[in-house]
């Protein structure tokens, strides 16, 4: 006799069913004028006013009927609420209803546009609408999430990665997001490179682009200037691989040294990532410049005439080494601290001296870290345009050959385009040569087995060297931060040195009256709006990039190597590219938040989601899968393993997510520049203003405010996540790490 299919309740279907009737039915299904920070909307005519209306209220008051069609896949799923998964008509109604819902609301989003219908056809088929079409807003963006989940719940029924909800909801959503928010606007921005002055497509107007002396300068290697494309690339490799052993140097000091002051070195390396790049420019000019201290001093003192060797390649490859060192160090710093004592105690025992346990053990088991780091200043120094602006002189790279071709007298939106393919060509080039370097060893440190090692000391010959390193270029990081705090406090930088802290009242002045405190100083809006523009980015940021690298590192799927290709895309191009693309996609629906909040805080996601992808990667090649399947085994499912087993060994790369999404919010340019409005402007804006009026003192006032609110956020969010508890002994044998 055949065994009936069990009928049972789901929670998280019942959960996805409603939030589509509520997104449907009782929140504004566009846009509604104040943006999605506002709610005033709830006593504006709500739910009758046609711009804050529910789709159910507008379809009964006959307006916008295109939206009457997504009613069938809203009640599909309550066909199957007492279905067992096993069913095969649950899998197949979700597949159907999630399917029909999220792909009408697509060809709907964009056939019917700002001005009515988006096509010529639809017009000779239909006729006018005089009815335009807003972006998406909190009703559209639920119920289109509903439709999402309900068919990624249905394509798990049928058995996709043995049924894991969460699993195949979290593919189904980082693609989803990841298409929409890299893929979709950065395609915008590159069909320009094959359009002509009259509109038209030609792929001649391509090559001829491509094919330019100005981006290759093929004669360079006979003498001539070089292109912007090797100077770029000469430059990227140069800094990858300086930030990676500097990094290295940092975290081994950090780690395996007996030095002092390892809190401090701490804050030290993280101070050049929390500064506006620019800043470090100026400092760098101030100190090297034709003008600048040192150079007058060594000028002085052995009769030379002062030069210009700071403008171009040195300079530039000072500054991105300042700037990016911080970003190899919270990678490798995870690492290091994530492999094992107990193999380099097992070394030792074998009669291994340090030097040889290092060298045989310890370094081949940091490969991963050591990989991700280079990776990561390589395509920071290809995508940065704040340093080269400042320092390049007349070192072209492609960062700032794309900034000018945008934003320059011949606007030409086509060569930028191409620039910005040569850029991704080099930066996807080197992330398969990470890759194959990697290759698919394992290099698996932490089992869950008890591990009570303590990591012993560097080999004498090499702590010596790595500590002198790090001693150095610590006491450069503040000379040049000393420059900064200096420059702040001065009447004219350079001119009169007078002290003075009027930038900073002009700035940050308050005034405290019966009504309570107002903030006067001119930079408070600015300020505010960063901050808080950051904290909502930064832990989105974090979980995206983590659950990401969980994905990557745990799972296996088709089309994975197209998948991490597209969560690292959006970091391989420039900023500015990222700029003028969000503004060609997101300007007119389906999705319509230019000039808003929400643009701002959807670039930093998807600007900076890479860095917590690559450290989530480094962190979990060290995790043994038999942790997973211990947690599986027990009842848990996916969800409940990644929570309570994956995030807490976690820590060391959720802090570096957490930090550098945090920061780089704080003090990024590039699309910052293209995305603020007068409602929401930032403070590298703000700050550029300042210095294209030549008001430089309140604007490096407002670059070390900025740098000691960002120390101070990093303490928090370093209190918060806590370190990583591993049982190992350390110098003063507590029996546990601090």
């Amino acid at each position: 006799m055949r065994e009936e299919p069990e009928k049972t309740t789901h929670p998280v279907l019942i959960f996805w069913i409603l939030a589509g009737w509520v997104g449907f039915g009782l929140l504004p299904w566009y846009m509604v004028e104040d943006g999605l920070w506002s709610f005033d909307w709830l006593t504006g005519g709500y739910p009758f006013d046609a711009d804050v209306a529910p789709a159910l209220f507008l379809i009964g008051q006959g307006e916008k009927l295109w939206l009457a069609p997504l009613l069938l896949p809203l009640a599909l799923p309550l066909l199957v609420l007492r279905r067992a998964k096993n069913d095969p008509i649950y899998a197949r109604i979700l597949i159907l209803a999630g399917a029909l819902g999220f792909g009408w609301m697509i060809v709907q989003g964009f056939s019917i546009g700002i001005r009515g219908f988006s096509f010529a056809w639809q017009e000779a088929l239909f006729g006018d609408l005089p009815i335009r079409q807003f972006g998406m807003g909190y009703g559209a963006m639920i119920c289109a999430s509903a439709f999402l989940f309900l068919l990624t719940q249905g394509v798990a029924a049928r058995g996709a990665i043995n049924g894991d909800v969460f699993v195949v909801s979290a593919i189904g959503g980082v693609i989803t997001i990841v298409t929409a928010f890299v893929f979709f606007p950065i395609a915008r921005m590159l069909f320009a490179a094959f359009v002509t002055e009259d509109g038209a497509y030609s792929v001649s107007v391509f090559l001829s682009k491509f094919f330019d002396d100005r981006l290759w300068g093929i004669g360079c290697f006979w003498g001539a200037r070089c292109g912007a494309a090797w100077n770029s690339l000469a430059l990227a490799i140069l800094v990858g691989l300086i930030t990676t052993v500097l990094g290295l140097c940092f975290a081994l000091v950090v780690t395996r040294s007996g030095f002092r002051y390892k809190r401090a070195l701490r804050a030290l390396t993280v101070l050049p990532i929390i500064t506006p790049p620019f800043v470090i420019g100026l400092a760098l000019i101030l100190l090297f410049g034709l003008s600048g201290s040192v150079t007058q001093f060594v000028a002085e003192m052995f009769g030379t005439q002062p030069t210009r060797w700071l403008y171009g390649m040195p300079g530039v490859l000072i500054a991105q080494t300042l700037a990016f060192t911080p970003i190899a160090f919270l990678v490798l710093i995870g690492v290091v601290e994530g492999v094992s004592p107990s193999m380099e105690e097992a070394a030792q025992t074998l009669r291994a001296n340090r030097w040889q346990t290092f060298r045989t053990v310890s370094l081949p088991l940091i490969r991963p870290g050591l990989a991700n780091a280079f990776l990561l200043g390589f395509i920071e120094s290809m995508a940065d345009f704040g340093n080269p602006l400042v320092l390049g002189g007349n070192f072209d790279v492609l960062s700032t050959e794309i900034f000018f071709a945008i934003v320059g007298a011949q606007y030409d939106q086509g060569r930028a385009a191409v620039l910005a393919m040569v850029l991704l060509f080099f930066t996807l080039s080197a992330f398969y040569a990470q890759r194959a370097w990697l290759g698919k060893k394992s290099y698996t440190t932490v089992t869950g087995k008890g591990d009570a090692g303590m990591h012993p000391l560097m080999p004498t010959g090499l702590s010596v060297p790595v500590q002198i390193i790090v001693i150095g270029w610590g006491l450069f990081t503040i000379v040049v931060y000393g420059m900064i705090v200096y420059g702040s406090i001065v009447e004219l930088w350079g001119v009169n040195n007078a002290l003075t802290l009027k930038h900073y009242v002009t700035a940050f002045s308050v005034r405290i009256e019966e009504a309570g405190i107002r903030w006067t100083g001119a930079a408070w809006d600015s300020f505010w709006t960063t901050i808080s523009i950051a904290a909502i980015a930064a832990p989105l940021t974090a979980a995206v990039g983590l659950i990401t690298a969980y994905l990557l590192t745990r799972q296996s799927f088709a089309g994975k190597n197209a998948f991490e290709f597209g969560t690292m895309l959006s970091f391989a191009i420039p900023g500015t590219v990222i700029g003028v693309s969000y503004i060609l996609a997101f300007n007119v629906p389906p999705i319509e938040i230019t000039g808003t909040g929400v643009i701002l805080v959807v670039s930093f996601i998807f600007r900076n989601m890479p860095v917590g992808v690559r450290a989530g990667i480094a962190s979990m090649s060290q995790l043994d899968r038999s942790l997973d399947e211990s947690s599986l085994t027990l009842g848990a499912n996916s969800w409940q393993t990644f929570r309570r087993i994956i995030l807490p060994l976690l820590r060391p790369a959720i802090l570096a997510a957490l930090v550098y999404s945090f920061v780089r919010a704080m003090t990024a340019i590039s699309a910052v520049i293209f995305l603020v409005s007068a409602e929401y402007d930032m403070a590298t804006s703000y700050i550029i203003g300042r210095v294209e009026n030549n008001d430089y003192g309140l604007a490096i006032a407002y670059s070390t405010t900025l740098i000691f609110v960002m120390l101070s956020a990093v303490g928090l969010l370093q209190f918060l996540v806590g370190r990583v508890q591993i049982g190992r002994r350390t110098e003063l044998g507590t029996g546990r790490t601090s």
